[in-house]
């Protein structure tokens, strides 16, 4: 039973449901075929096809629905008859669910590709090989191609192709470091494309060498699963001390920008040796091995030491990673030497009477040592 029913002018329930959209292009066989694909549960009552009746699932429980199709079919006159339970879950949401029902019908209306299209994309892949495809959506508008590059990395290149295509040019993404743009003219293709990728790969072979030795030969505190557009690696040096290095991905080898984090009596003196120190980078030589010499320090070793051997959790939440982020405020008190997330120290010191801010900075005590401890916020509040 229905129970009390109302007219609903929506054209299907929230976003959030099973059923997520009851929409579809005016043709009949189509129009049917969307609807039971996405609604198993609704089959039409007539034979024009213009009521349809069953369950959708919404909120973990059935609701019982009657749907009132015009003549054209247009799902977007629909009448929708439902219960007042599955009234008051769609309230609210009429003018989203319209809004999506009016984008999806001019999804499905848009006319599809003639059949050179789809034997011109063929050809192509043939050309360039079935091997460097990685996928291929049924409507081959999507498309992933892979490459490798001179030391055997492999990359993905995933493009948006449109309907005009190769008239116009597809979306191309990747993972690099630095924009990619494609050269398109009336007489490219896929061949093209794979030939600009190879060549940005080749370009990018340098920076993504240097990146590859920080990775293998020290400790990354961040990110822990860089990317290959990632630029900046937080390299432990020491138990709480770090530095954050930020490389050019066009000049590798060159000094990165360099910001250390730990206790100013750990950090001072790295930066005294580094502007000490600075004129004995070799841009020949490698990126890891500059700092090495320049910081005249041994980074931790991968093969003895363990990531948790200078690694400690937040001396306020207890936790290592918050929302992302790992502890990067220290105890300047050589005694005491306790991280903290930026977030954790800024509600602490906010919540003490004796703590003082001026302008960007917060002056309090530690929670572990009750020393002076100072917090400089970066750009904005946590």
């Amino acid at each position: 039973m229905l129970g009390r029913r109302r007219d609903c002018a929506c054209a299907g329930p929230q976003p959030q449901l099973t059923s997520r959209r009851l929409c579809g292009p005016p043709a009949m066989a189509v129009t049917e075929t969307s609807l039971l694909r996405q609604c198993p549960l609704l089959l039409p009552q007539n034979r024009e096809k213009t009521v349809y009746e069953g369950f959708i699932s919404a909120q973990g429980r059935d609701f019982h629905l009657r749907i009132l199709l015009p003549k054209d079919l247009q799902l977007k006159n629909a009448r929708l008859l439902c219960s007042w339970q599955l009234r008051a879950v769609l309230d609210g949401y009429h003018q989203i669910v319209q809004q999506e029902v009016a984008l999806k019908n001019k999804e499905l209306c848009t006319p599809p590709p003639p059949p050179q299209f789809y034997s011109c994309l063929i050809e192509e892949i043939e050309i360039l090989g079935w091997d460097k495809l990685v996928y291929v959506d049924t409507c081959f508008s999507t498309i992933k191609l892979k490459a490798e590059d001179a030391s055997g990395r492999e990359h993905l290149i995933t493009l948006k192709l449109k309907a005009k295509y190769p008239a116009e040019a597809p979306d191309c993404f990747v993972d690099f470091p630095v924009p990619f743009s494609v050269s398109w003219t009336q007489q490219s293709s896929l061949i093209s494309i794979h030939s600009q990728f190879l060549a940005a790969l080749e370009s990018l072979k340098a920076f993504w060498d240097v990146m590859d030795e920080i990775d293998e030969k020290t400790w990354v505190l961040e990110p822990e699963k860089p990317s290959r557009s990632a630029t900046a690696r937080r390299i432990a040096l020491g138990n709480n001390v770090s530095v954050n290095i930020e490389v050019d991905p066009r000049h590798p080898t060159m000094l990165p920008e360099c910001c250390f984090l730990g206790a100013d009596h750990v950090v001072k003196p790295l930066g005294i040796k580094l502007s000490r120190n600075i004129h004995l980078w070799d841009p020949e030589n490698s990126l890891f091995q500059n700092l090495k010499d320049v910081l005249e320090i041994d980074f931790p070793a991968r093969a003895i030491l363990e990531k948790s051997d200078f690694t400690m959790d937040c001396g306020i939440c207890y936790a290592y990673q918050l929302d992302g982020a790992i502890p990067d405020q220290v105890c300047d008190n050589s005694q005491c030497g306790q991280p903290f997330h930026q977030i954790c120290l800024y509600e602490w010191l906010r919540g003490l009477l004796t703590s003082r801010q001026s302008f960007n900075i917060i002056f309090g005590e530690c929670p572990y040592c009750s020393k002076p401890i100072t917090l400089k916020m970066s750009g904005r509040k946590p």
